[in-house]
């Protein structure tokens, strides 16, 4: 369930994208403007490398492992209209299926599955999840850039596939009010007028599912 009432102040936000998206940065640039509690995702899976490798059975280990760890991150927080605090979050439980049905076997996702059914219950809602989009080449760029040794070894054909995996996923959301940014073209980092025309956009509020576009920017013909 929602935290928040209509219009209110969204009181638990989270930010989701695909890998090397900008939510780690972004999510601690809102939580400090907001002064808010920050909700960091997994970042020592201890089975990611292998997966990454090829092992068999590195899949689904890696992917209990995040799911376990998630829960216990989520179902441990109060966004109860008494706890008067925001939170805002680098990811939504949700995330873990889109990793698990891409790269799962039939009878592990089955598995997996029936594990999640007994935790999402358990789980608080985001008032507010902001989405980032980026092309896969754009992705590509920013994994090289950083240079994480496990990335490296993420295949364009799998970075593709993620991207098109949360298209998907976030094009049947309806769980929370959700606003798009597309962020090829924009850099909250380095162009402070990015970061200042976004916190602007997110005084205002965001009902359903709505699309952000920056001054200067123009729709689509």
């Amino acid at each position: 369930m929602s935290s928040a009432p209509n219009d209110a102040a969204p009181r638990f936000i989270a930010v989701e994208g695909p890998i090397r998206v900008g939510k780690t940065t972004l999510a601690d640039i809102l939580a400090d403007h907001l002064h808010a509690e920050r909700l960091r995702d997994v970042e020592d899976n201890p089975f990611l490398d292998d997966f990454y490798r090829g092992r068999p059975g590195a899949a689904f280990q890696a992917q209990s492992y995040f799911l376990l760890h998630r829960y216990r991150r989520l179902s441990a927080l109060d966004v109860a209209a008494t706890a008067r605090r925001t939170v805002v979050s680098d990811f939504i439980f949700e995330k873990d299926r889109i990793f698990a049905h891409l790269n799962l076997s039939d009878a592990e996702l089955a598995l997996y599955e029936a594990y999640h059914a007994l935790l999402v219950e358990q789980i608080p809602t985001p008032d507010l999840v902001i989405y980032l989009q980026a092309k896969p080449e754009t992705l590509r760029e920013r994994v090289e850039k950083k240079r994480v040794p496990t990335e490296q070894r993420i295949s364009d054909e799998y970075l593709e596939a993620v991207v098109n995996a949360y298209e998907h996923f976030f094009f049947h959301y309806r769980s929370s009010n959700v606003l798009v940014i597309e962020t090829s073209e924009i850099d909250f980092v380095e162009r402070r007028q990015d970061l200042e025309e976004l916190l602007k956009r997110l005084s205002e509020p965001v009902r359903g599912t709505q699309y952000y576009l920056p001054l200067g920017s123009a729709p689509a013909d």
